[in-house]
């Protein structure tokens, strides 16, 4: 059965389906980056909310900016925008239609469509989800980019823009010009102190466009960090045979998430949002430690485990985590290198966690592409796992497996696995990084040059000593040397 909003009643049984009035009117979180993320975490809070209320107070409206977003957008238009989320697990499988997403506007067909809903006095919310390298930060300097052609483009064509922070800054505008307050723009991407990231990126667009918008941003616009956290597979063909099998239906993009989700939000909010805190989610006053705690832990290790497990011939992250020796780097990495480095967050036991990340990691159920977890590695290594690195090295603790992560990454950007099969490369800056890997091979010096990437740490005698170490015997004795060799160090 086709999924659509006719065709809501004739769902099975047992299928939780949107029991609330659908509405494209009243207060409005537009979100841009409309992926398999997005649909299974922030979609699914609000969905959650709105099943306890008679009139649903919030809605969400999509927005896909890039030309390869009309996907989505055929799949969700004729779909009503509705999609099945089916929580993937060993016990069995649990589909949910959601509903909280009422409009989808595609932003090459019509961007005045897309300004204009940004800047409608009932937009309340703008959230992002980019990716991590969608916010033009130099990793070496931690500062917005200018010089980004995407930036260049925006800047010169302001009422035209093609890409997230020109959209914003033009709809700013308009709604400055028109004497509304600005709406709240809060980042679900894994960044720490996401939304700091996003004032700075925003404000710094802004200040290159006009100093009076500038000025008005910095006065009266609020950036909530945010943490995010659940694991969702792209969605494939298996995925859609498996929602009509087994559930009876037609879904053309249903996507398939882990039970687990967390959200913990920065509370600041100043004209009204969703009582998130209703249905799980966690509001604080500082985001920082499990932000920190995140992105340091689970996100590093998904970045260890995924270069050693494509190098090595796996495809899915569950069997990677099925041999011995990368788990046992995996839960090594984060006790003994990552843990010693963090605060604690209220009410987190540390160790507990590294065991429920090893779990969802597992999960054969999910079959986690490892190619989606290594996807923009030159945005993910600098983000998730050079911060430790950086510390470690100023606190004099050990970065073994932390550079080991490093060095796998460099290993896998030559394209080529230990058994000589190709391995897809998905990096915007993919062409200039694998040409100084297959020039350099296990001498890292001019990797580490790259300022944008490493920063001062570049620099560091210590690292580049260990890097090229590393790098020396994946080349030179191989991967699953390597791997048996640091496995035993690192067995208690």
């Amino acid at each position: 059965m086709k999924l659509n909003a006719g065709n809501l009643g004739n769902i099975a049984a047992g299928i939780v389906t949107p029991g609330y009035a659908r509405s494209t009117a009243g207060a409005t979180i537009v979100h841009i980056g409309v992926g398999g993320f997005f649909r299974a975490h922030q979609a699914v809070y609000l969905d959650d909310l709105l099943q306890l209320a008679t009139q649903p107070a919030w809605h969400y409206c999509g927005v896909g900016l890039l030309p390869q977003d009309s996907a989505m957008r055929d799949a969700m238009q004729a779909q009503d925008c509705l999609y099945t989320v089916v929580e993937h697990s060993a016990a069995g499988d649990v589909a949910r239609v959601i509903g909280a997403m009422s409009e989808f506007l595609f932003a090459p067909d019509d961007p005045q469509a897309v300004l204009e809903k940004l800047a409608h006095p009932d937009t309340r919310i703008v959230s992002l989800t980019i990716t991590e390298g969608g916010y033009y930060i130099n990793h070496g300097t931690g500062k917005f980019d200018p010089g980004h052609a995407d930036i260049v483009h925006d800047l010169a064509h302001p009422q035209a823009p093609h890409f997230a922070f020109g959209y914003l800054a033009e709809a700013l505008e308009r709604r400055r010009q028109r004497g509304l307050v600005p709406f709240v723009v809060m980042s679900c991407d894994n960044l720490e102190n996401n939304g700091d990231v996003t004032r700075m990126a925003l404000l710094g667009f802004a200040q290159l466009r006009d100093p009076a918008l500038h000025a008005w941003l910095e006065r009266e616009c609020h950036f909530p960090n945010s943490m995010v956290d659940r694991i969702t597979p792209a969605t494939t063909d298996v995925h859609r045979a498996l929602v009509a099998a087994q559930f009876g239906i037609d879904d053309a993009w249903p996507v398939v998430a882990e039970p687990f989700r967390q959200w913990v939000i920065e509370d600041q909010f100043a004209h009204g949002r969703p009582d998130w805190e209703r249905v799980g989610a966690q509001m604080t006053d500082d985001v920082r430690p499990y932000e920190k705690m995140k992105l340091r832990l689970l996100n590093a290790s998904h970045q260890a485990l995924c270069y050693l497990g494509m190098l090595l011939g796996y495809r899915y992250a569950h069997e990677a985590m099925a041999d011995d020796r990368i788990r046992t780097l995996v839960r090594a990495m984060m006790q003994t290198e990552v843990i010693p480095l963090l605060a604690t967050p209220a009410g987190i036991n540390l160790q507990q966690y590294c065991d429920t990340v090893i779990e969802r990691f597992s999960n054969p159920a999910l079959n986690d592409q490892l190619a989606r977890i290594g996807t923009e590695g030159s945005a993910r290594i600098p983000k998730f796992v050079l911060p430790s690195i950086v510390e470690a090295l100023q606190a004099g603790r050990p970065i073994t497996l932390l550079s080991l992560t490093v060095a796998c990454w460099l290993r896998y950007l030559t394209g080529i696995d230990e058994a000589g099969r190709p391995m897809p490369i998905n990096d915007p800056h993919a062409a200039r990084l694998q040409a100084l890997v297959l020039r350099v091979g296990a001498n890292p010096q001019d990797l580490l040059a790259q300022h944008d990437l490493f920063g001062d740490l570049g620099q560091n005698q210590a690292f580049f000593a260990l890097l090229q170490a590393q790098l020396g015997s994946l080349y030179r004795d191989g991967v699953e040397h390597t791997l048996v060799r640091m496995a035993a160090a690192s067995t208690p």
